[in-house]
């Protein structure tokens, strides 16, 4: 396995044994604590939102352009990041709240929760880097395995993903579609136009929000206001974009073929999705803003679990990798999005360009003689 040690099957089925008695024991200590900690998030979130468009009602001022601009575009992050992606993962529904539900909660974002969920929970977390499988490898535009077959229109690839960071809470709204499904027959017309609607819808009441009502209600400070609004909206893509990739296509992410799949176990299914994953190193408030995705390894061995736990599972995760030498790839924010844009640049050309990162199938976790 591409670097990662042979494992005999049982070792990689006790690998999997002790990541269970992990995620046991932190289902088992749920409690106040963390039900606190979310629902302080989403106050917290909340009064940031609502500081940041006050004050920009005064944002003829540049100081309050400035500081209504930075509040608002922090709690987007904060709500998408932190709060809205792990709620929709049901990380919270343990709680049984009906305002922190993953059947209740729509995200401000242009993609309907319920679409999200489908591609990202599903689709993704269940397949996550196996080429043909995971629409995530390069969500459907880009080529960042050597694996995927080069076509001329990738030449602009460098060009088109920084408009998809640009745009990024649009590019995943229509993705989310499948829309390359419908000339095969897997997706019929219908279904598609049904969701394409929900997504319009959406979308609209995105843009009327930010770009209409919001401008309208400052007054003589329409202009700065909608400027603030776009300069929010902008900096929350870039940012989820960046999280986002970095979490799966820098050096060291490896990708796996379809036969992989085949009888996967529990165990080889927690290998999986160990080392499709990357890590980013930061401080407490980095990893919050990060929605714990800057704990990608955990979040993929354990989605359904809190977010706020991530950072003190890490390092038993980590002892377990070193345990049974497999890999615990982690690097600072500037390393992993610098991997990631060499990636994607490279692979722009014609040619592998990059060694091969394909793993083997189960079938080929033996005992090295």
């Amino acid at each position: 396995m591409p670097g990662a040690s042979r494992l005999t099957p049982a070792e990689v089925e006790e690998f999997g044994r002790e990541l269970d008695k992990i995620r046991d024991e932190v289902l088992a200590s749920l409690g106040e604590r963390d039900a606190r900690y979310i629902r302080g998030l989403v106050v917290t979130q909340r009064k940031l939102e609502l500081a940041g468009r006050a004050l920009l009602c005064a944002s003829w001022l540049p100081p309050a352009w400035i500081a209504g601009t930075a509040a608002l575009a922090t709690a987007k992050i904060l709500e998408n990041m932190e709060i809205g992606h792990n709620v929709l993962h049901g990380q919270w529904d343990w709680m049984r709240d009906p305002k922190i539900h993953s059947t209740t909660w729509e995200w401000d974002i242009a993609s309907p929760a319920g679409q999200w969920k489908h591609s990202h929970n599903f689709v993704h977390h269940t397949w996550t880097n196996v080429l043909g499988k995971d629409r995530d490898i390069g969500y459907s535009m880009l080529r960042i395995s050597p694996e995927q077959r080069w076509h001329p229109v990738y030449l602009a690839q460098p060009f088109y993903n920084a408009l998809l960071a640009l745009f990024f809470e649009y590019g995943i709204a229509i993705y989310d579609l499948e829309l390359e499904r419908i000339p095969s027959g897997e997706k019929s017309l219908k279904e598609a136009l049904a969701q394409l609607r929900a997504v319009a819808g959406k979308a609209r009441r995105q843009v009327v929000k930010d770009y209409v009502a919001f401008p309208l209600l400052a007054g003589p400070a329409f202009l700065p206001t909608l400027l603030g609004n776009l300069s929010a909206n902008l900096t929350r893509n870039v940012w989820a974009h960046t999280i986002i990739f970095c979490g799966h296509f820098p050096e060291g992410a490896e990708i796996f073929t379809e036969d992989r799949l085949e009888g996967e176990t529990r165990g080889e299914w927690y290998v999986r999705q160990l080392l499709g994953s990357c890590n980013i190193e930061g401080s407490r408030i980095f990893h919050i803003m990060s929605g714990n995705l800057s704990h990608q390894i955990e979040h993929h061995l354990f989605p359904d679990l809190p977010s706020n736990r991530y950072a003190e599972i890490a390092p038993r995760v980590r002892a377990l990798c070193v345990r049974f030498g497999l890999p615990y790839t982690s690097g600072s924010l500037a390393r992993q999005a610098g991997s990631v844009w060499k990636r994607v640049l490279r692979l722009a050309l014609p040619g592998p360009a990059l060694p091969p990162a394909i793993a083997p199938p189960a079938s080929e976790f033996k005992a090295v003689a």
